[in-house]
């Protein structure tokens, strides 16, 4: 384990970025004014059309050890994570989307969790504020503990990249973050790590995400539906077989794409996936709403949507 000289683990924060100079530079300062001090950055710059290396020696602080590595083609967000694991240093590795922000206490705070759960923990995950147009929004807190699998694979609710803190031990014996995927990548991943160690939380809102102000990795819906759908379902139907929720894991998958198909106006799709949760797990009410508002098509939709930002 590599420390900073106090006995303090060295933290790894791995950063992928493409062409958001202004918001890459907010978030090398999010980590520059964490209150936890042994902290490595590495940014990897997925082949920007300008180089970020100096946005990101201008945001960093002396004190800041940091480097930036360059993908020469894009090769998207998971394969600029992926070398950033690979070119990390720490014993633990956290991420951070170049959208996002942390709020000074993230680090501390799971890392604390890690000293105060033990050895059996090699996940932390925190809570997440989300910013929308520039108003906050809701929070999301993380309810996946322990042996997080059973809840990942129906409805827990994990978290972001952002969100994740996990041991490099753990890394190793799951694998990396899988390139194939073009969304869910990080709740796929979670999947993984959690086959290999128990999780923990912290039920703060310590990551602040903007939504609905520009394109975000994985807002295209046909990807999803016609590679990330029917690759997750190949990757662990046997392992939701294991804790017999076979039915259950492929129903809320169906209900996810029905929720995407709705977001993005693809109705006819949302029926389709939210009739086939039905079929799959009648007890799942979840599928039965995104049904009658896939029914009522953009207007009902549209309607559901401004009752509850009003109500948020």
């Amino acid at each position: 384990m590599e420390t900073d000289g106090t006995g303090d683990p060295l933290v790894s924060v791995v950063l992928p970025t493409y062409d958001r100079p202004e918001m890459l530079a907010e978030a090398v300062e999010s980590v520059a004014t964490q209150q936890y001090s042994a902290v490595e950055l590495v940014v990897v710059d997925d082949a920007s059309p300008t180089p970020v290396e100096e946005v990101v020696a201008e945001a960093a602080p002396p004190e800041l050890r940091w480097r930036c590595l360059r993908h020469e083609s894009n090769r998207g967000a998971n394969a600029a994570r992926n070398t950033g694991i690979e070119a990390a240093e720490g014993d633990i590795v956290a991420f951070l989307d170049d959208d996002d922000r942390w709020k000074p206490e993230k680090l501390d705070a799971q890392v604390s969790a890690f000293r105060e759960r033990g050895d059996d923990v090699g996940v932390v995950l925190v809570g997440q504020q989300f910013v929308d147009h520039g108003r906050e929004a809701v929070t999301r807190m993380p309810d996946v503990e322990g042996n997080a699998t059973p809840e990942l694979m129906t409805d827990g609710i994990g978290g972001s990249f952002s969100t994740i803190a996990v041991g490099r031990s753990v890394v190793e014996e799951a694998g990396l973050p899988d390139e194939r995927l073009p969304a869910w990548q990080d709740r796929e991943w979670l999947v993984r790590l959690s086959c290999h160690c128990e999780f923990a939380t912290v039920q703060r809102p310590l990551v602040v995400r903007r939504v609905g102000e520009y394109d975000q990795i994985g807002d295209s819906f046909e990807p999803k539906r016609d590679v990330t759908y029917p690759l997750f379902l190949e990757k662990h139907s046997d392992l939701a077989a294991e804790y017999g929720l076979e039915s259950r894991f492929e129903a809320w998958l169906s209900c996810g794409i029905a929720s995407e198909g709705l977001a993005n106006g693809y109705y006819r799709d949302a029926r389709r996936f939210a009739a086939r949760a039905i079929r799959t797990d009648p007890l799942l009410t979840t599928a039965y709403i995104y049904l009658a508002l896939a029914l009522g098509g953009r207007y009902t939709y549209n309607a559901a949507v401004r009752l509850k930002r009003a109500f948020d």
